[in-house]
This record gives C-alpha cells, sequence and structure tokens, in this order.
C-alpha cells in the first residue's frame, strides 16, 4: 500500500515555462491545483493561460493555468504550498536568493531538473528541510510558446526529502502530483537514480551536441557511438568509486535503453541549437568533480566538458 500523507498541496507555483515546466503545469491544472507559471521570458507565458497549453506527442491534452508571472520575488504576495523549479540548473543561485523570503514552514521546492547536486544549490539558501528533489523521465520540446511535443513519457517519476523531517510533505506531494495523473512515487534511494540518470545522460547528450545528431543518428554511427560507450564507461566507475548504487547489470541496461531511442534530439542539443548555456557543469562537469575526488581519470568526460563550452561562448 502507498505511503499516506496528511499535507494536501493545492497551491503549486513552477519555476520555467519551457518543456518541461509547461509539462508539470499542464497535468497539475488540469488535476484542478491552483498553478502560477513563472518565466522571466514574457512571451512564453501568455499562451498558458488561453488557449492553455497545449501538450501532443506522448501525452495530448490542454489545461490552462491560473495565472502567470515573470517576477519571482512576486510569488510571496500569495505563497504558494510548493515551488517545483524546472530551469537549467545554472540559474538556481539566483532563483535560490528570490525564494528565500518566502519558504519556510510548510512551504517547499522541488527540483524537478536534471544534473547532479541541484538540490543542494537550492539548500545552500533555503535549508535542507525546504528542499526536495526529483527524478523525471520524458523527452520533450518546445513547439511554440505553451505548446509542448513529448517524444516519450515513461512512468513514474520519484520524489525524495533531503531533511528526513519533511519525509511527510514528500510523500504528499507525491499523492498531489499522481492525483493529478502525473504518477510520481516516493523513494529513499533519489541520490542513486539521480547519479543513474546522470550517467546515462552524460553519455549520450554531449556527443549529440558537439555533433549536431540525434540520438537515432549517433546509436547508428559506430564510430561517435563508441565514444558514448567510452563516456559510460567513466561514468559508471566514478558512481562506484563513489559508493553510489546504479545496480549490477545498469552498464548493459544503459546500452540497450540508448538504442531505443529515436529521432530525439537531448535538450544539450536543443541549447545549443538556440545559443544557450547548457547543463554540462552539472553533468559531465559533476562526474569530472566526482572522479577528482575519488582517484578516476575520466579524460572523455573532460573532454566533452571542454568542448560543449567552447560552443556555448561561440553563441
Amino acid at each position: 500500500m502507498p505511503e499516506k500523507s496528511n499535507f494536501n498541496p493545492k497551491k503549486f507555483a513552477i519555476i520555467g515555462a519551457g518543456p518541461v515546466g509547461c509539462i508539470v503545469a499542464a497535468f497539475l491544472a488540469r488535476g484542478g491545483c491552483d498553478v502560477t507559471l513563472c518565466d522571466v521570458q514574457a512571451q512564453l507565458l501568455e499562451a498558458a493561460m488561453e488557449p492553455g497549453i497545449t501538450l501532443s506527442g506522448a501525452e495530448d491534452f490542454s489545461a490552462r493555468v491560473t495565472k502567470t508571472t515573470t517576477r519571482i520575488d512576486l510569488l510571496a504576495e500569495d505563497p504558494p504550498d510548493v515551488v517545483i523549479v524546472t530551469v537549467k540548473a545554472t540559474a538556481l543561485p539566483i532563483i535560490a536568493s528570490a525564494l528565500e523570503g518566502f519558504i519556510a514552514g510548510e512551504r517547499y521546492v522541488v527540483s524537478w531538473q536534471n544534473g547532479i547536486d541541484t538540490e543542494l544549490v537550492l539548500a545552500e539558501r533555503l535549508g535542507k528541510k525546504q528542499v526536495m528533489r526529483a527524478v523525471v523521465n520524458y523527452g520533450c520540446i518546445l513547439d511554440g510558446p505553451a505548446r509542448v511535443r513529448l517524444a516519450f513519457h515513461h512512468r513514474p517519476h520519484y520524489l525524495q526529502e533531503l531533511d528526513p523531517q519533511s519525509r511527510d510533505a514528500a510523500v504528499g506531494i507525491c499523492q498531489a502530483l499522481t492525483g493529478a495523473g502525473l504518477d510520481t512515487r516516493h523513494t529513499e534511494q533519489i541520490r542513486n537514480m539521480v547519479w543513474t540518470k546522470a550517467v546515462n545522460n552524460s553519455c549520450m547528450n554531449p556527443v549529440c551536441a558537439v555533433t549536431g545528431k540525434t540520438m537515432f543518428e549517433v546509436i547508428n554511427d559506430p564510430i561517435v557511438y563508441s565514444l558514448v560507450d567510452a563516456l559510460l564507461k567513466e561514468g559508471v566507475m566514478v558512481a562506484r568509486a563513489n559508493e553510489l548504487m546504479l545496480g549490477p547489470d545498469f552498464y548493459l541496461e544503459c546500452l540497450d535503453y540508448i538504442k531505443g531511442a529515436g529521432h530525439h534530439k537531448p535538450s544539450m542539443l536543443q541549447d545549443i541549437e538556440a545559443g544557450r548555456q547548457t547543463e554540462i557543469d552539472y553533468l559531465n562537469g559533476k562526474i569530472v568533480e566526482y572522479g577528482e575526488r575519488a582517484g578516476v581519470m575520466t579524460p572523455h568526460h573532460r573532454t566533452l566538458r571542454t568542448l560543449v563550452k567552447a560552443l556555448e561562448t561561440r553563441g
């Protein structure tokens, strides 16, 4: 039986009107929650209220959010129960600072992002009791303001509190998300799950970003694919050297998962094509960092991080 909670959040703020944020906002809005969508780009917000966020592909429905804002600090005027952060990890220090004034008590922030240690950046300003981490699994692209196409949506998603005192709240947030159709389970293994996903992403995302190829194209190019394999092996070695549990068959399972990918452009390639900063520092950069801690050499990850950073500066 699923664990039950007395925490019943009804008011949510989603920070980030990109594809990931729009998906969360659409599900919660359709589920009857009060949803505020927040983004600094005003042009992304108007359509979220009228005609509403539209999901297509692996999901197919539309939903209108309650309201929108371009300023995180204005959320303090009518504070949400839960803030879900879906923007790129590079923006976290600024976001944490803006949230610091009103996130306390029974108000919580969820890092709903890719990358390693994103939740710790939030917790530095907000405290561990107020912060939670999620691991999600859908591939998506923004077709236009409030229009998202999902290549896949693999349920369930997972969430865990950083501080055991907030366990009941974490379970309650899982209940609310699941009740809205975004199936989410509470877990005690979020750090291992974060690393499992990050090692997977860090062997494919930067290769696609540097080559300009889709995942399918990378898989079917033997020379390029050999680099993916080398990155995967390095990532596994670093994770195990830091006593993280990926599972005994992770390497083979990851290869099978990668080989099942279609003509999907991972987010890092989308960022490079759009001239945006990527999350390379929170993926390959973190694997390099943890490799140094454990005495594991990571030449492939270090090289890919350098190449992606070079593409970022090119704009």
